[in-house]
């Protein structure tokens, strides 16, 4: 039954499409003015003819060209101002600057059958589409699902595909929502890959950025001053509005969005980038209606909505009816912020809030994010709510993803800064934890290519980006200002790409070898299985040590990780050896088994997994 306070998001369809036995149909939304055109593009980018649009009241205007169809290109002029490109453009395949494609969904779907992801078992893999292969296309990364679905992830998480400026980006200044990235393969090139994957058993997430819009390319406000709101304010900048004067609109792009992507792309949900900057004062929050929308647009398949949100707030996961948003998941940082304090010894900007000990590390385990209404000292304010609010699986921890690597000056992974050891006892606590793992691209063989922040930007922004990234790094001793990457330079983007080769590499096969086997455990031991609170406990060791316990129906399993120094542990008489990080089948040089005589003997970073018998 619909909610009177749902109405708040609900307006006419806009932008193009083909209606069936009339032609093109475009529905523009441009309160305040008076006259608003079509004009059509040749395939050569040049103007030609201009269609009058009628003015239908409310600032929205509609015409149809009969006759027509899918490929039509065009530009919208506003008071003799423009033209420019369509806000609401399923496709923009000459960039964010040139004209608007029509676009019919009428691909030759493959998957009926696909039921979707089970929110409660996922492996998620984030992947970077233009910097994943050599050619950085959505068909490019096909050959890739079947290694991805044998080594054990169920999830591939595509970083933001809406059209941004040129073709080198994170793909978080994205403009044109509604557009996949042409130089990645458009519209079809992410069909034919969403099939694929379905066909591989493997679930595909986009990310999706509604707290910001990018810079360059942005033409919103050619069309209505609505779109963007003083009441409010994000990192960014002036905030999306989405509670203020003309909001149902702003409101109504997004959520036509959100079901684009499921019902038009097939995909199984999203990651929001920055939900805490997604900002509405008004009721149903935005995020309630992007996760209802999202799961409307799939009848009969499961879609999941995960947050990426700095707050450690449980509301988001919590149900609607108990005064939550509903969303299916949400990230907790903290966990990745102990580890590096520990392992990796960072103690700057944020991580100042944490310790890094086994004390510490144990109890974001046992909770799931650390702070749970402690004050900040970095924040300045008291930070999260009780974690006990969401179940495990609900909350997505990482050791390393895009932000925490390609956030550093120089791009350098973990594996730059921690030990080979250090990162297989971070990746065997990671991967064995009954929370929801993410992978970042590469991880799985402890890639050594750095992900670096690279952009496309015209020369006049490109250059106050450069400044600006060099600016950030001045403060740190270790870099000057020309040893910091210049995000513009193609090669920056081109020192980003993986390489697969590397995973055959002794260095590398290893960890790759150690990763199919902690998430064959994950999918087939009955104690990995319990991903619900009462199935689990961590507690401290001994200064620089502690034990993830994990209990099922009948045995239980024990990963005991050592950060430092020397370790001896003892285990009950009944306990049973299953994984030790150390192996030289994983790329360890322990050659003598670490649990001896009941007792477990580690030296450094490291881990070992045993099991005690039921």
């Amino acid at each position: 039954m619909e909610r009177a306070e749902d109405t708040r998001s609900q307006v006419a369809r806009l932008g193009a499409w083909v209606e069936p036995g009339e032609g093109v149909r475009w529905r523009v939304w441009a309160p305040g003015h008076k006259k608003v055109e079509v004009v059509l593009h040749g395939k050569d980018g040049r103007p030609g003819t201009s269609l009058p649009m009628q003015d239908e009241g409310g600032g929205f205007f509609s015409t149809t060209l009969a006759g027509e169809g899918a490929g039509v290109r065009y530009k919208l002029r506003v008071d003799g101002e423009g033209p420019f490109p369509d806000p609401w453009s399923r496709s923009q395949p000459d960039g964010v600057h040139g004209p608007s494609e029509v676009v019919v969904p009428d691909f030759a779907w493959t998957d009926a059958g696909w039921k979707g992801p089970d929110p409660e078992a996922q492996v998620i893999y984030e992947v970077h589409v233009g910097t994943a292969t050599p050619e950085g296309t959505f068909e490019a990364f096909i050959p890739r699902l079947r290694a991805l679905k044998e080594l054990g992830i169920t999830t591939v998480e595509l970083m933001p595909l809406a059209s941004f400026p040129g073709v080198r980006n994170w793909g978080y200044d994205g403009v044109d929502l509604f557009a996949p990235l042409a130089a990645y393969g458009g519209p079809e090139g992410l069909r034919r890959l969403i099939n694929a994957a379905h066909a591989e058993g493997l679930a595909v997430l986009i990310d999706a950025v509604y707290n910001h819009y990018g810079p360059d390319g942005n033409y919103l406000r050619c069309y209505s001053p609505y779109y963007f709101t003083g009441r409010h304010h994000t990192p960014w900048g002036e905030a999306v509005n989405y509670d203020g004067e003309g909001s149902a609109v702003v409101r109504s792009l997004v959520l036509s969005n959100v079901e684009m992507w499921i019902r038009d792309y097939h995909a199984d949900g999203l990651r929001l980038d920055a939900a805490h900057a997604i900002l509405d004062d008004g009721t149903p929050h935005l995020l309630t209606e992007i996760a209802e929308r999202a799961r409307a647009a799939a009848p009969g398949r499961r879609v999941v909505v995960i947050a990426e949100d700095e707050r450690n707030d449980t509301r988001l996961v919590r149900p609607r009816a108990q005064g939550g948003h509903g969303l299916d998941g949400v990230w907790a940082d903290d966990f990745h912020h102990q580890m590096r304090r520990a392992f990796a010894g960072d103690s700057e900007g944020y991580y100042r809030d944490y310790t890094g000990s086994a004390e510490d590390i144990a109890r974001t385990l046992r909770q799931g994010w650390f702070y749970e209404g402690q004050e900040s000292q970095v924040h300045g304010r008291v930070r999260g709510t009780p974690a006990s609010g969401a179940e495990p699986w609900q909350l997505v921890l990482c050791i390393q993803n895009h932000d925490q690597v390609g956030n550093r000056a120089h791009g350098e992974r973990l594996g730059a800064d921690v030990s080979p050891a250090a990162f297989r006892a971070m990746s065997t606590l990671l991967l064995l934890a009954p929370y929801t793992p993410l992978l970042f691209m590469g991880q799985e063989w402890n890639a050594s290519t750095p992900f670096l922040y690279f952009t496309d930007h015209n020369e006049e922004l490109g250059r106050l980006v450069t400044e600006g990234r060099r600016k950030e790094f001045a403060g740190f001793a270790r870099f000057s200002g020309d040893t910091v990457p210049d995000p513009q330079a193609v090669e920056t983007f081109t020192r980003s790409k993986l390489d697969w080769s590397e995973a055959g590499r002794p260095e590398h096969a290893g960890v790759l070898a150690l990763y199919r086997e902690l998430l064959r455990l994950r999918a087939t031991e009955p104690s990995l299985k319990e991903h619900r609170r009462g199935h689990f406990d961590a507690r401290p060791t001994g200064t620089h040590s502690l034990v993830l316990e994990r209990r099922g129906p009948g045995d239980a399993l024990h990963v005991v990780v050592n950060v430092k120094g020397t370790l001896e542990h003892r285990v009950p008489a009944n306990a049973e050896l299953v994984l030790w990080s150390e192996s030289p089948r994983f790329g360890g040089t322990v050659t003598q088994e670490p649990l001896r005589s009941g007792v477990v003997r580690l030296e450094g970073p490291s881990a070992v997994v045993f099991r005690i018998k039921g």
